[in-house]
């Protein structure tokens, strides 16, 4: 690996290090200028060096990507390109994208689940393992890190893997960026960017910034699924001195989104935009999400580096749910409408230590990550009478008051040692302890007081072994535990209809050992990878039964996960791009599990939720001005969207087609583009809702749509 590598692989969040570049070898330097005559032929910068050198499976994806000619709304646009990572629109901005890696997290009813995700460093994901993507901002986006496999134990409570996100860094000069974009279903994003810095960031007293905000709006493609979403993002870089640097960074979005819900395979081949409990029950939910966030960092010595990250945020929510009013009535049911406050902080603290013990160059971290989380969790009914008559989309009177803290505090250590030129070895620990503590406010004649606690501890580690065949073929192997505590949205029903109150404290955390194999190589200005792996889980957190917006969850025993990914990304010709990728997944039951009612899984039936096979290919013509086009291809085979097996999403391949142009004058730059997606009109689902109760598990997506953008820059020269 060499020390090139360790600052990838060091510590979890190895993305606190925006100062520390991916170190590239003399003849990897695909940003050089090469003079030929009077010809002067520049190569664009490409990603891709960290995941030749880093022994685990790490996909790279440039923020420059992410908004080729796309819409820039959702990571699904421009994600397909990673294996392993099975990530999903569904057409309902009130739940999020359905997102998982290796099926880790394909249960999620909402948000993302087994799959922790950062932005600058700061996790989207809280204490309990529960995250969300609706703050990030795709339009300063700088580059996407997906780590999947053993590594991702280091990071704590999730089993799948992990997602960082880096937003861009200010430099000189200064420029000014406003974008648009206008597409089916009456979608419209608008945005704005101001990047820049004074000095070049060596001397103190140099700052530098990036600004971001953005406006999106939609009727939706299904009926009663309109949004609105404000979102802004800010960071802000200052030199201090010779060797420390200090960055603040703000986040802030606001989302009002109406809820479709699922359909029945029935009313999905019926009409896929209908949406009828959505608009009986007008279900929607609004959410309010301010964060900040400071990072230091000092060079202590040659060999020694401080890294200290904390943060603050608040997130409101308010959820009104299809719950029909007989079983509102009774006296233990939590209500239809749900109201959450919650105040989240955390600080990561980390030391790391490079030096060389007799020939064998090494470096060491240490750190201690302590996050905490604070949730008023209230419920009230989701209707008023009038004259005897319930209007539902109303918020009644209250059935739940609660209080929720949950913290956990993890201390951890890497090690990176180079054994040889050609072999490296990579060990790592990281001992999670997790807490919940409930306080019930809410104790009336048939809802007694539910409070309890409960706590969960585990130590995670993980080895890997790494062989460099050659300057540009590596091979490894590499195992790790991973562990995933129930979240508190899993905590928070013992059942749909209210019969059972209180928190399902008898639930466990799952524990997965995850044994890999990879190999790499550099071919041109490409790369290609594959990685063969086996993960086996004990207590599985799978969904026993939801409905109406609510599940229940319960630990399903043993299940196992093995499969293969491979991935091809090659820059030929100058100005051509290809992207290669296909996932082949076997996740089933390894023992028969069954619920109170006597309902039974048998072995091998396959996970919910999971694809078996996933394809994606794209080709694109992409020089820095004039004429640009691309095209893409994406296969899924079906999804099961239960655990009895017979309920599926049946399998589609989809392709999408853009084109466009790149002005230059001077100081301004215009690219304008249009796309189309879905081109052959393709009538599929787009997600899976995983067990749900009355058999509504479908999600459509849209046929064929298109759009059209502009961005438009002006640079202060």
């Amino acid at each position: 690996m060499n020390n090139k590598t360790s600052a990838l692989l060091i510590t979890p969040l190895f993305l606190l290090q925006p100062v520390v570049s991916y170190a590239q070898s003399p003849t990897d330097q695909r940003g050089e200028a090469a003079a030929q005559g009077n010809t002067l032929m520049v190569v664009k910068q490409r990603s891709g060096l960290s995941e030749l050198d880093t022994p685990a499976a790490v996909s790279v994806v440039s923020g420059d990507d992410l908004r080729n000619s796309m819409a820039q709304v959702n990571l699904s646009e421009g994600l397909g390109s990673v294996p392993g990572l099975q990530i999903q629109n569904r057409q309902n901005y009130a739940q999020d994208l359905q997102l998982s890696v290796r099926g880790f997290g394909s249960r999620s009813m909402y948000g993302v689940r087994g799959v922790r995700v950062y932005v600058d460093g700061i996790p989207a994901t809280m204490p309990d393992g529960q995250g969300q993507t609706s703050n990030i901002d795709i339009n300063s986006i700088d580059k996407v890190d997906v780590l999947r496999g053993p590594y991702s134990a280091l990071y704590g409570n999730a089993s799948g893997g992990v997602v960082n996100i880096d937003t861009q860094t200010g430099s000189q000069p200064t420029t000014l960026t406003a974008g648009t974009y206008y597409g089916s279903y009456g979608s419209w994003r608008n945005s704005v960017k101001a990047s820049g810095a004074t000095g070049d960031g060596t001397r103190a007293g140099d700052v530098n910034y990036t600004i971001s905000g953005s406006r999106f709006t939609t009727h939706g493609y299904r009926d009663h699924s309109g949004t609105q979403k404000n979102l802004g993002n800010a960071k802000l870089g200052v030199r201090l001195d010779d060797v420390s640097t200090l960055t603040l960074m703000l986040n802030s979005v606001s989302v009002d989104a109406n809820d479709p819900g699922g359909l029945t395979r029935e009313e999905w081949k019926a009409n896929p935009r209908q949406s009828p409990r959505g608009d009986n029950f007008n279900t929607r939910k609004s959410l309010d999400q301010t964060q900040v966030g400071l990072r230091y960092q000092r060079e202590m010595s040659e060999n020694d580096q401080l890294t200290l990250t904390t943060w603050h945020g608040e997130r409101h929510t308010t959820q009104y749910q299809s719950i029909p009013l007989a079983p509102q009535l009774r006296p233990a049911y939590p209500g239809g409408v749900i109201v959450l406050e919650r105040k989240y902080s955390g600080v990561d603290t980390r030391w790391k230590h490079q030096d060389q013990l007799g020939s064998v160059p090494f470096s060491i971290t240490g750190g201690l990550d302590y996050e905490t989380m604070t949730e008023r969790r209230q419920g009230f009914e989701n209707y008023n009478l009038v004259n005897g008559v319930p209007e539902f989309g109303e918020k009644g009177s209250q059935r739940r008051n609660e209080k929720n803290v949950m913290w956990n505090l993890d201390p951890y250590l890497q090690s990176s040692w180079e054994l040889t030129s050609k072999w490296t070895l990579d060990a790592g620990v990281r001992y999670s302890t997790v807490s919940f503590d409930s306080e019930d406010y809410y104790v009336t004649s048939g809802n007694g007081d539910d409070s309890g606690s409960k706590r969960y501890h585990k130590l995670l580690p993980m080895g890997s072994l790494n062989y460099a065949v050659t300057d540009a073929w590596n091979l490894y192997a590499s195992a790790g535990r991973g562990f995933e505590t129930p979240t508190i949205n899993e905590l928070s029903y013992r059942s749909v209809d209210g019969s059972q109150t209180g928190l399902n404290l008898g639930l466990k955390p799952a524990t997965s050992d995850t044994f890999e194999l990879g190999s790499k190589t550099r071919l041109g200005y490409g790369l290609l990878t594959a990685a063969l792996f086996q993960t086996n889980t004990d207590n599985e957190l799978v969904v026993a039964q939801s409905s109406n917006g609510r599940s229940v969850y319960k630990n399903a025993g043993k299940t196992r996960r093995r499969g293969v990914e491979l991935s091809f990304d090659q820059q030929f010709a100058e100005n051509w791009q290809m992207k290669m990728a296909w996932t082949w997944l076997d996740a089933t039951y390894r023992n028969e599990t069954c619920d109170n009612n006597g309902n039974c899984t048998p072995s091998g039936n396959r996970l919910p939720g999971v694809a078996k096979n996933m394809g994606y290919a794209s080709l694109g013509w992409l020089p820095e001005q004039g004429l640009h086009a691309g095209a893409d291809i994406r296969y899924m085979s079906s999804i099961q969207a239960d655990d009895e097996n017979d309920a599926k999403a049946p399998s589609y391949t989809v392709v999408g087609l853009n084109a466009g142009y790149k002005f230059g004058w001077d100081k301004w730059s215009l690219d304008l583009f249009s796309r189309v997606d879905n081109l052959f009109d393709k009538e599929y689902v787009g997600s899976a809702i995983v067990n749900e109760g009355n058999g509504r598990y479908y999600e459509p997506a849209p046929g064929r749509n298109y759009g059209v953008g502009a961005t438009l820059s002006y640079t202060f020269l």
